[in-house]
């Protein structure tokens, strides 16, 4: 069986049948000089002395038995400055592995751009994983779910033409994914266990059995795998624990080894027995290879919680019997940048965006914390199956109240819009989505014009993703904030017309719409899912022609900011603007403050209480999203790493996208905690 042979790299092979000839020459009484053959080199013992495999139901590693207790930590959820120290906590907590999805739309932003370096800079996570003697699950996709934008898929896909088929065996999608492992594996095969690394499993697809059937992209993928990464290397499925979902996704060859996940509190026995029926015999340990140690969080919901003695208790189930199981997740971490994923309910329109905070109610908190009830409950379980010797557990990183921050109104909506670079306009009769334009995350502007009526205009927009504010302005005039707006918005999943207000333009009106990519949704079948304005806009019951597409450049997470955009016009220009503006245009907002030595830089929250909607940076990185208007999450988690000394002290500043503020000055506070108390009630504007 594939699992269970030797390391089979070409300089092994052709030692080793140097060794079987050798010892059948001597069989026939051919005496043969040993030194004739180089039988072996010291690295090639090493490597041959490495092997982890699958034998009577059980994992064996380098000729012992052994038990995964892991959790999943993903990297590009940390800043990799502090990829250690939660590594740490994560041995602190008994753990031996490490499980870990590969975004592949992190890695390639673009067609063939490729990008490991910085927070994706996967090799050299997984040579820390090695230094601190983890094991390491790769969860390689190409789609990984994992509440992470499209799954893991880069949008541009979505504007590829013919229109892919993305999870099936559509010959143009299998070329791109083929495209990507070829830069991919490449850099894992060197760190897989037989070669001296940490990974001992690499993931085909996931949870593919909840999505489709088709069988045959399940073989070209492990067709693919075994190409780059050999025979010795477990490939593995990962599906829910029901017959139907197990049936769809798994791999009916013998090669492929499927594990299960299901809801924390179930009976894992029965459902580990059923995992037996989808491998091949004496191949099954019993693995939940994503045990759930909390939940994901949409705006709007209440913060997820999990009970710890519970979580506990139901892990205890599965090691007490010599199960093996991969908390999920051991460490959430943030959703930096534009990247958190979505969720759909009975159709594509009842839409769930995931929160900025990836907490997930995990052992490990957003900000490292581990003294909590679940760590400890956790901790106490996994130290009584655990042979690794405990490190010592690492103190909770310092935080530090930085106080209240003045921010100040910079940039309106309408001085982008008189400022946008002509190579970021694009012109159509018809509005084009955000991947068809080229912006694939953030915000587009849409621009067109028309005719007002003295009572009024009704706009429909029957298909917008994701949500939609609408201004109006006369062209004649010249351009100035009094001169924009606003009308209303309308949202994915509610869908209303606008009612566009009269107005006294000497020729038309000038129409704007800006709509924001809220995230794309990760799992389920609407995952192909395209952002903008993707239907004809109707006014008064009559398409609307005639149309410009306007890039907002706001960088996205591990990207080069763009400087020119987000800095030049940090002038102040409240000169042209009033405190009695009265509507909710969007605008550019930054604010500074000063920290005293080196010694006081700590972690920090920014809090959004009181404020509106919109995306926040730190020292040009893309801290994400906040809502507070929505919910729960009041408070971004600034981690220590992101602040740098300025000039004469330390300094942060930040450049808030405010969506809904119509005031010139605005405070926002620097706390020690997080918050997930906000909520629809709370949308008072914080004046100075």
């Amino acid at each position: 069986m594939a699992m269970t042979s030797w390391p089979s790299s070409g300089r092994q092979t052709r030692h080793q049948l140097a060794f079987f000839l050798f010892l059948l020459l001597l069989d026939v009484g051919i005496c043969v000089p040993l030194l004739s053959f180089p039988l072996s080199l010291p690295r090639d013992k090493n490597m041959i002395s490495r092997k982890f495999y699958i034998k009577d139901d059980v994992f064996w590693k380098d000729g012992n038995r052994f038990q995964i207790i892991g959790g999943d930590l993903h990297y590009f959820r940390v800043l990799p400055e502090y990829w250690e120290d939660r590594l740490l906590r994560a041995k602190a907590l008994g753990l031996n592995t490490i499980q870990v999805y590969v975004p592949w739309n992190l890695h390639e932003p673009k067609p063939e751009k490729m990008v490991f370096e910085g927070i994706g800079d996967l090799v050299s996570f997984l040579k820390l994983c090695d230094k601190l003697n983890f094991l390491v699950m790769l969860r390689a996709g190409p789609y990984i779910c994992g509440e992470w934008d499209l799954g893991g898929f880069p949008a541009w896909l979505l504007a590829v033409r013919p229109r892919l088929q993305l999870r099936t065996s559509d010959p143009a999608y299998l070329k791109l994914v083929e495209r990507w492992w070829n830069v991919l594996f490449p850099k894992v095969f060197p760190l897989l266990y037989s070669n001296g690394g940490p990974v001992i499993m690499v993931q085909i697809e996931n949870e593919y059995g909840s999505y489709g059937n088709d069988k045959a992209y399940l073989r070209n993928l492990v067709s693919m795998a075994r190409r780059h990464l050999g025979d010795d290397i477990i490939l593995y499925t990962t599906d829910g624990g029901t017959r139907e979902t197990l049936e769809k996704g798994t791999v009916p060859v013998d090669d492929v080894y499927s594990t299960v996940d299901f809801t924390t509190g179930d009976d894992p026995w029965p459902i580990f027995e059923l995992q037996k029926k989808f491998n091949a015999p004496g191949r099954s340990p019993p693995l939940s290879s994503e045990f759930y140690t909390g939940w994901l969080t949409h705006w709007g919901e209440k913060i997820a919680k999990t009970d710890a003695e519970f979580t506990a208790s139901s892990l205890e189930k599965i090691l007490s019997r010599n199960g093996s199981a991969v908390l999920y997740m051991v460490h959430g971490g943030t959703n930096f940048g534009f990247y958190n994923g979505a969720n759909t309910g009975s159709d594509e329109f009842d839409y769930k965006p995931d929160l900025t905070s990836y907490d997930y109610d995990a052992p490990i908190r957003e900000s490292g914390d581990i003294d909590n009830p679940k760590f400890q409950a956790l901790q106490r379980v996994i130290k009584k199956y655990s042979a690794a010797p405990h490190s010592i557990v690492p103190s909770n990183k310092q935080r530090k109240a930085y106080g209240p921050i003045k921010m100040q109104m910079t940039t309106s909506l309408f001085d982008l819009v008189s400022m946008s670079d002509p190579a970021n306009v694009i012109t159509s009769t018809k509005p084009m989505s955000m991947e068809s334009a080229g912006q694939m995350f953030g915000f587009l502007l849409y621009e067109s014009s028309y005719n007002a009526k003295k009572s009024g205009n009704v706009l429909r927009i029957p298909k917008v993703h994701d949500r939609a504010q609408v201004f109006v302005s006369c062209l004649s005039q010249d351009v100035d904030v009094r001169g924009l707006r606003y009308s209303g918005t309308t949202e994915r999943w509610n869908n209303q017309p606008v009612s566009l207000p009269t107005t006294e333009c000497t020729s038309n009106t000038s129409l704007f719409i800006l709509v924001e990519n809220m995230g794309r949704v990760n799992y389920g079948p609407y995952i192909f899912d395209e952002k903008g304005i993707l239907s004809l806009v109707y006014l008064d019951g009559q398409i609307l022609h005639g149309w410009k597409m306007i890039k907002i450049p706001l960088h996205n997470l591990n990207q080069v900011p763009n400087l020119s955009f987000e800095m030049q016009h940090s002038k102040k220009r409240t000169e042209k603007f009033t405190n009695d503006v009265g509507q909710k245009e969007p605008a550019l907002f930054a604010g500074e403050f000063s920290i005293n030595t080196v010694e006081e830089i700590k972690d920090t929250y920014l809090s959004f209480n009181g404020w509106g909607k919109g995306v926040a940076f730190v020292n040009n990185f893309n801290i994400g999203r906040y809502w507070p208007s929505r919910g729960p999450q009041c408070n971004l988690y600034v981690p220590a790493p992101l602040l740098k000394p300025g000039k004469n002290t330390l300094k942060l500043l930040q450049v808030i996208f405010e969506l809904e503020s119509p005031h010139l000055e605005l405070l926002l506070d620097a706390v020690d905690r997080e918050d997930f108390t906000c909520g629809s009630n709370d949308s008072k504007v914080n004046q100075l």
